[in-house]
């Protein structure tokens, strides 16, 4: 009988997780589809010049410095009687889906209007960012404390990153195919959309330990100093930003290698990218089981090799059908790398709960999101420069050769260098082997003491 019961406990905790798991849709359909189209629609469909989309994008890596790292400092030190992380995402979900909607819709496209446009595309990613952060981040930040045990986490965590994988698919694979047929205007609304209710779905199976809520937390300055100072975070994050950049330089680059080196349209770009997707999603799984076996950061380190390998065919892909074996191959890699950050930045906020006393998952994700998001401003510069060395025109079809060139180290090469650098990082990050044991033992004993875990 009691093993009976303890069954049936755990199939009806399965809804509530697969609902909180659904905000996965919201986060990837969302910061993907802008990773991947913002620029190449403002650039090469409006007409907004390269060098203003670049300066925006600079501009709003700063946007970001502020506003990461402070919207977790108020989830962590926000008390209400219905927690710290759920009110924010309650208030907003409807938000987040209009403003996703208008960054689709500027109104200035003639050519005389392009201040006017410039000023619209900074006002409107900038929104995007407070919105995005203040739901995600809160959503993000009930993981670690909603699972503390490593098989809920890994459990958790495959349903997560599956399903966030159906917003990679649909926020990186489908635009093509909605924005050549209805137009850019219905893909920002049916996203906009898919967003507020993921969100809303999330919330339905969303739950906070009010023990937690309750403890005084750090003062702004202690705080930031607490968690600039943690040696496991900081070569976690570094890592992290340079896997990123080459994470979102690949992505933003998909359009133009798809339309200038292998002649393809929308519906080749489309393929293209559901081949890395789609077949990421089955990978999750085997890099989960690796993950348990050798623990994450020698995972992380072996998806990082892996993508390099991958990566290194782009340099002389001229076909289409080469371009999507090489998607496959890369989309393994990056599977490795969805699956496996989420658990280490959730032992370090464990180990900084055992060091301070009190759990700041709202600090810890704000701080990588301040850190990591800078890889959109990477990459901005990246392409910014590329495109205006070699005389990029989008204005005319045919490209320069020396635009083709540089596609090829947008794609590959500067992706490479930058995982590499993350290899020797993450090389001394100190969570693994029998420390992360010692921290896991010391963590229980400390939620036994609190009251959240049972001895």
């Amino acid at each position: 009988m009691p093993s009976k019961k303890k069954g049936r406990r755990v199939l009806l905790k399965r809804p509530g997780k697969f609902a909180y798991s659904f905000g996965a849709v919201a986060t990837a359909l969302s910061y993907q589809a802008f990773s991947t189209y913002i620029i190449f629609f403002y650039v090469d469909v409006v007409k907004l010049p390269a060098y203003l989309a670049a300066i925006a994008m600079l501009i709003y890596g700063i946007w970001n410095a502020i506003n990461d790292p402070l919207a977790g400092y108020i989830s962590d030190h926000t008390h209400s009687r219905w927690g710290r992380r759920i009110p924010y995402i309650a208030l907003g979900a409807i938000p987040f889906g209009l403003v996703y909607w208008l960054l689709w819709m500027p109104p200035f496209t003639d050519f005389a209007q392009v201040t006017w446009l410039f000023i619209y595309f900074l006002g409107f990613i900038c929104l995007f960012d407070l919105f995005y952060t203040f739901t995600v981040l809160n959503w993000a930040s009930l993981f670690p404390e909603m699972f503390p045990s490593l098989k809920e986490r890994a459990d958790v965590n495959a349903l997560r990153q599956s399903l966030g994988m159906v917003g990679l698919v649909l926020g990186i694979a489908i635009p093509p195919l909605i924005y050549s047929t209805l137009g850019w205007g219905w893909l920002g609304l049916i996203f906009g959309a898919i967003i507020t209710v993921s969100l809303f779905i999330a919330l339905s199976g969303s739950h906070e330990h009010i023990q937690y809520s309750r403890e005084r937390q750090l003062g702004l300055w202690p705080s930031f100093k607490a968690t600039l100072s943690n040696r496991s975070f900081l070569t976690f994050v570094f890592a992290n930003l340079f896997v990123q950049y080459s994470f979102t330089l690949i992505l933003a680059t998909i359009p133009f290698f798809a339309k200038y080196i292998l002649d393809e349209g929308a519906s080749g770009t489309a393929a293209i990218l559901a081949a890395a997707f789609l077949i990421a999603i089955p990978m999750l799984y085997v890099w989960d089981k690796l993950t348990v076996w050798f623990d994450p950061k020698k995972t992380f380190m072996a998806a990082m090799v892996f993508l390099a390998a991958a990566l290194l065919p782009l340099f002389f892909v001229n076909s289409f059908g080469a371009a999507l074996l090489a998607a496959s191959f890369i989309g393994v890699g990056l599977a490795g790398f969805i699956l496996i950050v989420d658990l280490l930045l959730a032992d370090i906020i464990d180990e900084d709960e055992i060091r301070t006393g009190t759990r700041r998952e709202g600090m810890y994700f704000g701080a990588n999101a301040f850190i990591t998001r800078f890889a959109i401003a990477m990459e901005a510069a990246s392409m910014g420069f590329i495109f205006v060395s070699t005389g990029y025109n989008p204005y005319v079809f045919t490209q320069t050769v020396e635009f083709a060139r540089g596609l090829r180290w947008l794609i590959a090469g500067l992706p490479i260098a930058a995982l590499l650098l993350a290899l020797l990082i993450i090389y001394f990050y100190p969570l693994s082997g029998k420390q992360l044991e010692q921290k896991n033992k010391r963590l229980k004993q400390l939620h036994v003491k609190k009251g959240t875990l049972d001895a």
